[in-house]
């Protein structure tokens, strides 16, 4: 007779958990607090490791199981005949028909095969292909009812639509000559700087731009931005330009709306070759309802590859929910994985919707405060969390450097752990309170009413070792209904006081400052990660909006308006350089891939923050209406602080700090982090060097604060990093000494204090 199981919690249970998951351990040292469900881990790895084993048995191993692309849908033989196959187990027959038969639909059926599979071979005719590339294709389903569905295959490679069809057509995509990479996959940067985008907004014509557009145009900025990683929205097809790519309808196919797939690859290539990594957004927690050109009801059922009944629909997106557990179903997503990293050389994926997929009530309606009997038991969708599992199994299997990024706001604990210590496997999670909460304190909250310890609290508030994004706003900040973080600052303002001919107004000096603090934080704060939304790094005005009938099918909010930027008439310009030299700074000095910051001041009545990371000491400045000289911070090294520094960027900012000449002490280099808002005067801070700094008595640092606010960057240890207000009068000096002060131009004196 078998011996009872051991009590959930109990010291046996934990040992045969550790037993069963090689790392556990290592898992429940970082967080004691999981070792009540460990059981929980311990079945989770198990059944991974089970249906790893099934497959291995079953189908020779994930590898060979994961090439479904190669023989499902229509392929092209060494003899020059088509083979044909597909998956439709609810279906009565299967036939296919296009242009090459002239649209006869019962002249080629398929052979039923098991498990619900059908094959058809098609052979060549004086040695060629009866069907031609670009010519049009669909697959005749007989259901069991004996009604006749035309249907695009699941596994179709390019759907296009034409003219003013609703629905897409399914076109056989055979060139010739196929697009052959040039440039070999970047290595894995040590701090992931992501530029999201969406090619078809890229332009500022109100039109649907190309990927031929987004190479020529766009790489080449986010290049200069300081960017090693482009998130690349919207590109798996969807039918419904509006739903912003989530709704997808041909998982295989790459949107024709911008181009050719052939136009995609040269995208991603010349990417690779700035030493850019590209991530597509992955959507694999739902589907389309569309039934002619999509998934749905494929074989004429509600099921084939989604769940049947209420569990196979999302009553907030109006979308399918795949059924995971499917052999199938599991076929299909994994192989869909790999054909993006394979035929089109994608460097990882932001997968979409995780916390959806992680629980059966799909997040909706639900607060999670953190407790951990949120993350386990009958709420949670294992089949989900198992193909998650074996998902990211698979892309780091197949190119370690391979990045994979979750887009959960659940917080589920050890969803980026590796498997092996019984988590999802996933590389980062995206850090989504942090735009939330800038969000809420701009629509809520008075400037003076900000609460330092809450911001705080927010941008650390991640998982130890589980590595994040961190973001101020993304594509979701801007959809219509909401806007920018710069039209949240500035408003109606943007659109007649961004002119450097125009004085400053309050709304908009606040608004610039602010804008680039917040990134700033957000930024060496808030994460390992870091993202911006194409656009917002120059405080781009109003919101996103999608063509459609409730706008009379405008284009005018669906594109970035770059040549903002490039107008050296408006303000705007300044905010992108200020990205450019923080993105810069960071490939520099490397905070991303330091360990998490050591906060060692959030004063509430001053509103100061300052923390330390990557030998770097931040502080900022909130107060809107206080200056502070003499300011005193603690760091954690002691000693004396040797000093060099120069006059940053004339088109910047002049500031300069300079050593009594008479001195004789030796002077080597230091880093300093400057940070003013507004009208107010900063503080310099001396950072990361071992010891404590002794200036001499002399020493003095002048401010101008008539310009504009950045970065300067050289080579060695020293860089300062700052925000102040500005006029935009360009007053550079190579020493102080040789300043001629103009009638307009105000200095102030202020004395270095540090504590001891």
């Amino acid at each position: 007779m078998a011996a009872p199981a051991p009590a959930h919690g109990s010291e046996a249970a934990l040992a045969a958990a550790l037993a069963d998951v090689p790392e556990l351990a290592r898992l429940l040292e970082i967080d004691p607090y999981l070792k009540p469900f460990a059981q929980d881990f311990q079945r989770r790895y198990k059944r991974f490791n089970q249906t790893l084993e099934n497959i291995g048995e079953n189908e020779g191993g994930i590898d060979k199981f994961s090439r479904g692309y190669e023989s499902f849908g229509v392929h092209r033989c060494a003899d020059g005949g088509l083979y044909c196959k597909e998956w439709a187990p609810g279906a009565e027959g299967v036939f296919l028909t296009g242009d090459f038969n002239d649209w006869n639909p019962f002249s080629y059926p398929y052979k039923k095969l098991e498990y619900g599979k059908w094959e058809l071979y098609i052979p060549p005719k004086q040695d060629k292909s009866v069907i031609l590339h670009g010519s049009k294709l669909k697959v005749v389903i007989r259901s069991k009812s004996g009604e006749i569905l035309y249907r695009i295959s699941p596994w179709a490679k390019y759907v296009a639509r034409e003219g003013d069809n609703v629905n897409y057509d399914w076109i056989h995509w055979d060139p010739e000559h196929t697009y052959k990479f040039k440039h070999s996959r970047p290595k894995k940067p040590r701090g992931l700087r992501i530029y999201e985008s969406h090619v078809g907004i890229s332009s500022h014509e109100g039109k649907v731009a190309s990927y031929k557009h987004f190479t020529h145009n766009i790489l080449p900025r986010i290049k200069d931005l300081g960017y090693n990683c482009i998130q690349l929205m919207a590109i798996m097809e969807h039918a419904y330009y509006a739903s912003f790519g989530y709704q997808i309808t041909s998982f295989f196919a790459a949107s024709s709306r911008y181009g050719t797939p052939e136009e995609l690859k040269e995208l991603v290539d010349t990417a690779h070759s700035m030493g850019i990594i590209v991530l597509l957004d992955m959507v694999h927690s739902h589907a389309s309802k569309n039934s002619e050109d999509g998934l749905n009801m494929f074989d004429g059922t509600d099921s084939c590859y989604f769940h049947s009944g209420p569990r196979g629909n999302h009553d907030l997106w109006d979308s399918r929910l795949f059924a995971y557990s499917s052999w199938e179903v599991l076929r299909f997503l994994l192989s869909n994985i790999r054909w993006w990293l394979e035929e089109y050389g994608f460097d990882g994926f932001r997968f979409d919707g995780v916390t959806s997929m992680l629980y059966h009530h799909h997040g909706m309606g639900q607060g999670f405060s953190g407790d951990y009997h949120e993350y386990f038991g009958l709420q949670v969708d294992e089949d989900a969390l198992i193909y998650l599992m074996l998902a990211n199994h698979l892309v780091h299997m197949l190119y370690p450097d391979s990045i994979t990024i979750a887009e959960d706001v659940s917080g589920m604990p050890a969803l980026c752990c590796p498997i092996s210590q019984g988590g999802c496997g996933f590389d980062y999670r995206l850090a989504m309170a942090i735009p939330d909460k800038w969000i809420k304190l701009l629509k809520e909250f008075k400037d003076e009413d900000w609460n330092m310890g809450d911001i705080v609290h927010t941008l650390i508030n991640r998982r130890y070792l589980e590595k994040c994004i961190a973001y101020a706003e993304s594509h979701d900040q801007a959809l219509v209904g909401d806007k920018t973080l710069a039209f949240w600052l500035m408003d109606a303002e943007m659109y007649t006081n961004m002119s450097v001919l125009t004085p400053f107004t309050p709304v908009i000096d606040r608004g610039i400052q602010l804008h680039k603090m917040i990134r700033l934080i957000t930024h060496a704060l808030g994460g390992e990660g870091y993202l911006n939304f194409m656009g917002n790094e120059f405080g781009h005005p109003e919101w996103l909006d999608f063509p459609r009938k409730g706008n009379n099918e405008s284009y005018h909010y669906a594109r970035r308006q770059f040549h903002l930027t490039d107008d050296d008439l408006l303000r705007y310009k300044f905010l992108n350089n200020f990205d450019r030299e923080m993105n810069q700074l960071e490939e520099r000095c490397g905070w991303l891939s330091a360990p998490q910051a050591y906060v060692s001041e959030k004063h509430e009545a001053n509103k100061v923050i300052a923390f330390e990371r990557a030998d770097l000491l931040f502080i900022f400045n909130f107060h809107p209406t206080k200056s502070y000289t003499d300011y005193r911070v603690g760091t954690k090294s002691l000693g004396k602080y040797p000093f060099c520094c120069q006059t940053l960027h004339s088109k910047l900012c002049s500031i300069q700090m300079r050593q009594n000449t008479e001195d004789t002490r030796d002077w080597t280099t230091v880093q300093i982090s400057f940070l003013r808002l507004s009208n107010i005067m900063g503080f310099p801070i001396l950072s990361w060097c071992t010891f404590q700094a002794e200036w001499p008595s002399s020493f003095r640092m002048w401010i101008c604060p008539n310009e504009e606010p950045g970065f300067q960057l050289r080579q060695g240890k020293m860089c300062v990093l700052f925000s102040c207000s500005c006029c935009h009068i360009v007053y550079n000096v190579e020493a102080l000494q040789n300043v001629v002060p103009s009638q307009n131009v105000r200095y102030q004196k202020l004395k270095i204090g540090l504590c001891k």
